[in-house]
């Protein structure tokens, strides 16, 4: 890792800076002011660097310190000769000192922690300043006390004076990437952020230290974080230092909350000293916030936590978990997080909850899709008694990485536990569930099915077991099963909100197969109030969202599509974040729901042509679902999404790459991915040159759907059929276009019409349209078409107009040029004073006018005039406005 890392995330702070050092007036320099780690020195280093360069003038930078304060002149000793013995004049000297030999340019004085400056240093920086005879850039900590000589530097407008914030979470991203080399996953960012909050200084350690223990590694082009880590030696000493010598009582207070916070005021005031909580709230190691009737505390900092966990030793830490997790019982759970918070704590500590609050603790886990720590705790329910519903958390919080034989035996004790017909029937929904799609055996999954809808004892209990045949039947490329089994499951007003939500899954899938898009609005709005209830199952989700953005999708309502993974991304990425679930073991990898919320990111950005988004979020899925065992056949259509998208932006290596990984992970339950498995070899042939054979893949894969009754897939293959340039889909799309519901048959059926016909115009009409449902793959290939057409027929400049919107689609995609766009000239023929030439004249500029103001002849305008309008085949001002207004 590179000795400096990179300035990144800084570039509004590095303009407020630049501005202030260029002025001719008024201020002429700045004071970077901020807490430790926060980024001022390197900040400031690079203002003084950049002020030097553009000046051509002389820098100096000096740091004071805190054992350098009391020697006269001290920051600058090393800038500084002789100064002679006269006390009187000894400022002056220093500053004839400091500016001998400084050219035209002037001189730049960086002071790094101007807060600590000596009297003398001090005081020669204000000369300096106010006799206009340098531009400075000064560092001070925020709340530090600073000599009057600095703080009347800002206070009287000498100096502007810049409070430089944390970094973002984007910039932190940003700054990840730079340092290691690669992109960071999403929810690596997130969490360095919120350890770190933006500080700079911090962030450094604990990459460096988590880097070199090897639980920051690259996976699969990906870095991403193990989730437990440790807090290296010289960070532990940055804090200490910042946090100071701790009293006994203030140190309790600190460390009860490193293993506890939040806590309520009353409760830690019960646990601690008040006095020595009023202190550490003085002092900023503590926060005091307000959370609806009551009011919580927590440290000023996380790794104020982290640190002083790795200081308590295990006697001690086991002693006031033990001690919070008491008092939090004694206070009792009001809230569905108090319970989990007390569960979490008791884990570590010698106080044994009994099994109805780790139950519940469990269920609030997994309603928050932390599979991770739902299952711990509910084991640890288990174990205290919990019975059924504790066993039946421990079953769904499996993960597909689990071992079949361990799996098995936790599906054994779950039925062992069941003593009537609807705890069996809960059971076997899990059982099903698991089969299917984290073991990959759904046909023993469906004969586990049968079995149980022979012995359904009664109506309700068959309901449920309908909803999960719609659920499977709909994965399994059976839609009208689906729709039977799904809508006769969701006529029963009383079911329950879990087999809700798979017969909405069934349902809206099949439908988005069957191309009734127009009915899925109504089944999500069932369906969602109930898969926000949801707890045992919360992970079914982001299989409704799954199974509804897919059929938005294929109906192309792109908008809402991308909408619901939006929404299911924010929900789901970060899990028990504000639930102390890190810190008392739980582990956030591997439960599958970021790695799932950036596959449906990827999928709509794919869909939409943003060819750049999709392939970074489909890498983050897929180095997270490979850790976690595919997660249940998701990573096979992450594959599929993540080759296409390679494969469309030009880099066929990696695509095919991607496809073979897609073929080795193919998913048994996962049959509806099929045609677009045919796709995606029809554009990774179509890169290869193939162009008649990836438009024969593209008809399989229609004739495939076709017969698995998807006449939605059919139009979706079709379309990328006649984007390979197939020019004989037009009747079937004007077939499928009348019953198929969603902008996207229509879309399709005329595009094929304008291909077959050789028509430019209707084809740069199917790119408008194309471009307003949002699909630019579909656009940019219309256009390269309408471009050729146009050629064909001699339309020199309506040629050129359509290749130039195919060009800025394919610039906004991150398109590569393929095979199928060779014909279209692009990018446009005029030199580069033609265009300048014809950019004027297009903006209504007489032929006068262009030579003035370009300093040429009337006749050379005239000259380059002539030739555009030959090349683009135009004769008219307007003409050329035409041509360039897109280009």
């Amino acid at each position: 890792m590179d000795r400096v890392w990179p300035l990144i995330g800084r570039a509004e702070e590095l303009g407020f800076v630049e501005a202030a050092m260029r002025r001719r007036t008024g201020a002429r320099g700045v004071v970077l002011a901020g807490s430790a780690g926060v980024g001022r020195t390197r900040l400031a280093q690079e203002a003084v660097r950049g002020a030097g360069r553009r000046c051509g003038g002389t820098t100096i930078w000096a740091t004071a310190t805190a054992t350098a304060r009391h020697i006269p002149l001290g920051a600058f000793a090393g800038h500084l000769g002789g100064l002679g013995e006269d006390p009187a004049r000894v400022l002056h000297h220093a500053a004839e000192a400091l500016l001998s030999g400084v050219g035209d340019g002037g001189l730049v004085v960086g002071v790094d922690d101007a807060h600590l400056l000596d009297h003398h240093s001090a005081l020669l920086v204000h000369q300096l300043t106010t006799q206009d005879r340098a531009r400075l850039v000064l560092t001070v900590r925020s709340g530090e006390p600073a000599p009057d000589a600095v703080t009347a530097l800002w206070k009287e407008g000498t100096l502007e004076r810049l409070e430089l914030q944390p970094l973002s979470v984007p910039a932190t991203h940003e700054l990840l990437a730079a340092v290691l080399g690669g992109p960071p996953d999403s929810a690596l960012s997130a969490a360095m952020w919120r350890l770190t909050r933006g500080n700079v200084v911090f962030l450094r350690h604990v990459v460096e230290a988590e880097r070199a223990a090897v639980r920051l590694r690259e996976v699969r082009g990906v870095w991403r974080w193990a989730a437990r880590h440790e807090i290296s030696a010289a960070l532990a000493d940055l804090i200490d230092a910042q946090m100071g010598m701790l009293t006994p009582p203030v140190r309790d207070v600190v460390d009860l909350l490193a293993l506890g916070e939040p806590l309520g005021m009353p409760l830690l005031c019960r646990l601690a000293d008040p006095a020595a909580v009023e202190e550490a709230e003085a002092g900023g190691l503590i926060l005091v916030e307000r959370d609806g009737d009551r009011h919580s505390v927590r440290l000023a900092h996380p790794l104020y936590g982290e640190t002083r966990r790795a200081r308590i030793g295990t006697v001690r830490a086991r002693r006031l978990r033990g001690a919070v997790a008491a008092a939090l019982a004694a206070a009792g759970t009001r809230r569905p997080d108090d319970a989990l918070q007390l569960a979490t704590l008791a884990l570590d500590s010698d106080y044994e909850p009994g099994p109805t609050l780790l139950t519940a603790a469990a269920r609030r886990a997994a309603e928050l899709a932390d599979r991770g720590l739902a299952g711990r705790v509910a084991r640890a329910a288990v174990a205290a008694g919990g019975g059924f519903e504790a066993q039946l958390l421990v079953v769904a919080s499996l993960t597909p990485d689990v071992p079949p034989p361990d799996a098995d035996l936790e599906f054994a004790a779950l039925t062992t536990l069941a003593t009537d017909d609807d705890a069996l029937v809960r059971a076997t929904v899990l059982r099903v569930l698991h089969l299917a799609f984290d073991a990959a055996r759904p046909d023993e999954a469906q004969a586990v099915l049968r079995a149980a809808e022979r012995g359904a004892g009664t109506p309700e209990a068959a309901l449920q077991l309908c909803a999960v045949r719609g659920h499977l039947a709909g994965a399994l490329g059976r839609p009208a099963e689906a729709v039977a089994a799904a809508s006769a499951a969701l006529s029963s007003p009383t079911l329950p909100d879990e087999a809700v939500v798979l017969a909405a899954c069934g349902l809206i899938g099949a439908m988005g197969m069957l191309g009734r898009a127009d009915r899925i609005p109504a089944v999500a709005a069932r369906a969602e109030p109930a898969a926000a209830r949801l707890t045992g199952l919360a992970h079914l989700r982001l299989s409704l969202a799954r199974a509804t953005s897919g059929a938005l999708r294929l109906a192309g309502r792109l908008d809402e599509a991308s909408s619901v993974a939006n929404g299911r991304h924010g929900s789901d990425r970060h899990g028990t974040a504000g639930h102390g679930a890190d810190r008392h073991g739980a582990d956030r990898h591997g439960t599958g729901g970021a790695e799932l919320s950036a596959y449906l990111m990827g999928e709509a950005a794919l869909s939409r042509g943003r060819l750049g988004d999709a392939v970074r979020w489909l890498r983050e899925a897929r180095a997270g679902l490979a850790e976690s065992g595919g997660a249940g056949g998701v990573l096979f259509l992450n594959l599929v999404a993540l080759a296409r998208a390679l494969a469309l932006r030009g880099d066929v290596d990696d695509a095919r790459m991607a496809l073979a990984e897609a073929e080795a992970e193919r998913h048994p339950a996962m049959v509806t991915v099929e045609p677009e498995l045919l796709l995606t070899r029809a554009w990774i042939t179509a890169m290869e040159g193939s162009v008649v054979a990836a438009v024969c893949l593209a008809r399989e894969a229609a004739v495939l759907a076709a017969a698995g009754w998807q006449p939605a897939g059919e139009v979706l293959a079709l379309q990328h059929a006649v984007c390979l340039g197939d020019e004989t889909a037009a009747d079937r799309l004007a077939v499928l276009s009348a019953t198929v519901t969603g902008p996207r048959a229509p879309a399709a059926a005329a595009h094929a019409a304008a291909l077959a016909a050789g028509e430019g115009d209707a084809l740069r009409a199917a790119c408008a349209r194309w471009e307003r449902i949002g699909d630019l793959t579909a656009a940019v290939h219309a256009a390269a078409q309408a471009a050729a057409a146009y050629t064909r027929r001699g339309r020199r400049g309506a040629a050129l107009l359509a290749s130039a919107t195919a060009q800025r689609i394919a610039e906004a995609g991150g398109f590569a040029r393929p095979p199928v766009l060779a014909a279209i000239e692009w990018p446009s023929p005029l030199t580069g004073r033609e265009r300048e030439i014809v950019a004027l004249a297009a903006r209504g500029l007489a032929n006068k006018a262009i030579a003035e103001r370009l300093g040429v002849s009337v006749r050379t305008v005239e000259g380059h005039l002539y030739r555009a309008g030959a090349k683009l085949g135009v004769t008219s001002r307007a003409g050329f406005a035409d041509v360039l207004r897109v280009a």
